[in-house]
């Protein structure tokens, strides 16, 4: 089985927090899915006839992207891939975009799950973060998708965002746990060079949540889903039974995926390819880059991806998939993690406990070959 991913890079405002690849505007939108429509036709081949099992719409903001261009990308895709098994496609939409009527035509156009960018519920943390929506929209989106038929919804959160901890974040986890949405995605806030936040942080003018703070928040996110019933998945992923995203499964679980239009990444198996970042070059046609994977990048993506997961390191697996010796360097190292709690290990499994796995990088890295 495979994923296919499609990239809508552009955005009508910048968020303060965004480093992922944009563009500000949709001009460029007609000429982008013509190169896309390219694209998908000179790498037919490129998943090895592999049955796609997910299809996933991001971005920038895929909901500026017409009903009509989303389907005549999955038809297209329809005829150059294998689609007759896929049990999942996604639209990252953001909440002012999901009128009724928009919210009906996607429908129809072959997306059956959404992915709603609402980020807080409180409306000065949404200003602060440069959102273009309201909280009162934010509901309102999820609610008129409910209307349009749609049982497979997913809203993402940040927390960690300075002055917007505690009673703040409570109320935000409370609003949507009222919506009853399937999955929640709850990300910490990271401030990235080059971005609004990054330049304030700079300035003196803003500055990260410390540590106790981040693990504190984290916590009341872990507690707060879980008790109502969310299983907490992975490190920001959180989904009622049967709702996990699948899509996303593919990147932790090393499966085939191909990425179409700029910035987008793919994986074949045993190399890695990625498209320009840049509309202009991406339209022009400028060929992806490649990375072959030696077997130690190939095994330190494995611990990385699988201690991100509840379900973790399968000890026999990663013996058989890179060798006894390796593996057992792996739980040597290990040794003290396990000792602080972090980790877990009964021999046949070793994972991070979920109220923990804000950890997870410090431990991930400790692990890795070098």
């Amino acid at each position: 089985m495979a994923g296919l991913y499609l990239h809508i890079p552009f955005c009508k405002r910048v968020c303060a927090y965004c480093d992922f690849f944009k563009e500000v505007g949709t001009l460029r939108l007609e000429p982008l899915v013509e190169a896309m429509h390219r694209e998908m036709e000179s790498r037919r081949d490129y998943l090895g006839g592999e049955a796609v099992r997910t299809r996933y719409f991001g971005g920038g903001t895929p909901s500026l992207c017409p009903p009509e261009r989303l389907k005549g990308l999955l038809e297209h895709a329809a005829r150059l891939f294998d689609c007759s098994q896929v049990v999942e496609t996604t639209l990252e939409a953001n909440p002012d975009d999901l009128s009724p009527a928009y919210l009906e035509a996607i429908r129809h156009a072959g997306i059956d799950r959404l992915s709603i960018g609402i980020q807080s519920f409180d409306d000065d943390c949404l200003r602060l973060m440069n959102r273009r929506h309201t909280a009162a929209q934010a509901t309102e989106a999820v609610r008129n998708a409910r209307k349009a038929g749609f049982e497979n919804i997913t809203v993402d959160l940040i927390f960690g965002v300075p002055g917007f901890g505690g009673d703040s974040l409570r109320r935000s986890l409370a609003r949507a746990l009222e919506l009853d949405v399937e999955h929640i995605s709850a990300y910490h806030l990271t401030i990235e060079p080059g971005t609004a936040f990054g330049r304030r942080m700079e300035r003196g003018e803003f500055a990260p949540v410390d540590e106790a703070v981040s693990e504190a928040e984290y916590v009341l996110v872990h507690e707060t889903l879980t008790r109502a019933g969310y299983e907490h998945y992975e490190v920001s992923n959180f989904a009622r039974p049967g709702f996990r995203a699948r899509h996303n499964a593919a990147y932790w679980h090393s499966v085939k995926y191909l990425g179409i239009g700029p910035a987008a990444h793919s994986f074949d198996g045993q190399e890695r390819h990625w498209n320009v970042s840049s509309v202009d070059r991406y339209i022009a046609g400028e060929a992806p880059e490649a990375e072959i994977l030696t077997d130690r990048d190939r095994f330190n993506e494995y611990v990385m991806t699988r201690l991100r997961t509840a379900e973790g390191i399968d000890m026999a697996e990663a013996s058989a998939r890179f060798g006894p010796e390796r593996t057992a360097r792996m739980r040597q190292n290990a040794d003290r993690w396990i000792l602080a709690g972090v980790l877990r290990c009964d021999g046949a499994r070793m994972c991070i406990p979920p109220e923990r796995m804000l950890l997870s990088d410090a431990v991930i890295e400790e692990l890795f070959e070098t």
